[in-house]
């Protein structure tokens, strides 16, 4: 009898075990999809997808605070540990503290496989010592005379975007520049914060314009590739390679221009390149975080050419954008289900971006299918601590009973006056409602800040108000309202 209790008590301290790991492991890949991300950034598309995407996460030992990453090869093993250790040391570092050193070697349970080289066949393989093409060769021509769209995700694709009212205008216009018949306006110059879309739409216009014209040139690349390029070509005596690959393009589709700030020799071949480029027709497509007249130390000759086309901006997303993007991306994860509470919790509170918002959803089901547990709004508070504190702006109970009494035309004193008139009970009611979903205030401290009620008296208006936003449209409407005017 007591071994028997003895072996369940060993059984459950292993099942204990195992979930402890798995959600180790859920953490550890949320902080890996996050560091990915902004290397991605850094280095460009092209870079990232050659050494960091084949990068695959290890364990990580607590006692000794190691963490493993391996690749698939002993050359790319070697190139990244030489190039990228302290970079990604430093990343992982800030990410989570407990990580004091980070490992990078080839993955032991992987075949060796062989090298590949990625850029032209009659060029020696690229060794990091001269990456000059890397970048151009995105788009560049293989044996068979056509285009391959290296550098592209294939899964940022028109199909892809959820528009609404806030990005509808840059949408449109990108299908445009993508379209068969010329397009009336280049260059299109997408503006628009970070995480938003304007990335993916950069990506879209060039499947679409692939899939118009199979036999097209295209060239992507960041602002910052571009500039390095530029100089590797420079100090190697290429730049009359580098002018005509570059100028041969039918599209030229340049992210984070705003990186290209101060650099006056790189913008001027930029210059020349936009300039020649519309001289013969083609189609270019600038991206950035800010408008061209916001460029500090860009020259006006540069300024000009980027706004004489079209600016097309992409605001933040509203409360119902963000419902239709997370909706549209549960169809990945059927049959798994995700109650509306949920949806609603995380479009209302993951403000700040889209990436965020797509990456919050995408953390929750994972921990939800490694732990075997449902998904609730329960365990979206308990897992998106860290997501849901750095969007949650700071809403007070006094510019909520401000924004109300404007909505419903009341004075502001009925907030706190002992009035019974429904004109005037309704509004209060909603109010003390909003104060509880968008503060962290208790039922008693609401009270206080409506002329002393009780706590009984603010419970009561929200389970009402929760009630009526069920039965009655209207009022679901009045609060919708409210709530984007507030989060705005």
């Amino acid at each position: 009898m007591v071994e028997n209790k003895d072996g369940a008590r060993a059984a459950k301290r292993r099942t204990e075990n195992e979930q402890m790991e798995d959600l180790e492991a859920v953490n550890l890949a949320a902080d890996w999809s996050d560091i990915s991300q902004g290397l991605r950034k850094d280095l460009g598309h092209q870079l990232h997808s050659q050494w960091i995407k084949p990068i695959v996460l290890g364990g990580f030992d607590p006692a000794t605070g190691a963490l493993d990453l391996f690749l698939p090869t002993e050359f790319s093993a070697n190139w990244v540990k030489d190039r990228f250790a302290d970079r990604l040391s430093l990343a992982w570092k800030i990410a989570r503290s407990e990580v004091r050193q980070v490992r990078i070697s080839v993955h032991p349970g992987r075949r060796k496989l062989p090298e590949i080289n990625l850029g032209d066949s009659r060029r020696p393989a690229n060794d990091g010592s001269d990456s000059s093409m890397i970048a151009i060769s995105a788009g560049s021509f293989g044996d068979n005379g056509l285009s391959a769209p290296v550098g592209l995700d294939p899964s940022l694709t028109f199909a892809a975007f959820v528009t609404g009212e806030a990005n509808v205008l840059a949408c449109n216009a990108a299908q445009r520049m993508a379209a068969t018949e010329q397009p009336q306006f280049s260059p299109l110059y997408i503006k628009a914060a970070t995480g938003q879309g304007k990335t993916h739409l950069l990506h879209a216009i060039g499947h679409a314009y692939l899939g118009q014209h199979p036999r097209a040139r295209i060239f992507y690349c960041s602002a910052e590739r571009f500039m390095i390029e530029f100089v590797q070509a420079l100090k190697a005596g290429q730049m009359i390679e580098f002018k005509g690959r570059l100028r041969s393009f039918d599209l030229l589709l340049v992210d984070d221009i705003q990186f290209i700030i101060g650099k006056a020799a790189a913008q001027e071949e930029l210059l020349y390149t936009i300039d020649a480029l519309l001289a013969e027709g083609k189609r270019l497509v600038f991206a950035a975080d800010r408008a061209p007249q916001a460029l500090d130390g860009v020259e006006p000759r540069l300024l000009s050419r980027l706004s004489m086309g079209l600016v097309a901006d992409i605001q933040a997303a509203d409360i119902e954008l963000r419902r239709k993007i997370l909706e549209s991306k549960l169809t990945r994860f059927a049959p798994l289900e995700v109650p509306d509470d949920v949806i609603e919790f995380l479009a209302r509170t993951i403000t700040r971006n889209v990436r965020e918002l797509v990456g919050g959803l995408n953390k929750l089901i994972a921990y939800a299918q490694l732990t075997g547990q449902q998904v609730s709004l329960q365990l979206a508070e308990e897992q998106l601590t860290d997501i849901l504190s750095a969007n949650r702006r700071r809403i007070t109970i006094d510019e909520i009973q401000r924004t109300v009494c404007q909505f419903y035309r009341i004075d502001r004193a009925e907030m706190s006056s002992k009035r019974r008139a429904r004109a005037v009970v309704r509004p209060r009611q909603v109010a003390m409602y909003l104060s509880k979903v968008l503060t962290p205030r208790s039922y008693p401290e609401i009270g206080r800040k409506f002329g002393g009620r009780d706590h009984s008296t603010v419970i009561h208006a929200v389970r009402l108000i929760e009630d009526l936003r069920q039965r009655d449209a209207d009022m679901d409407g009045d609060v919708r309202s409210l709530l984007r005017q507030l989060e705005s």
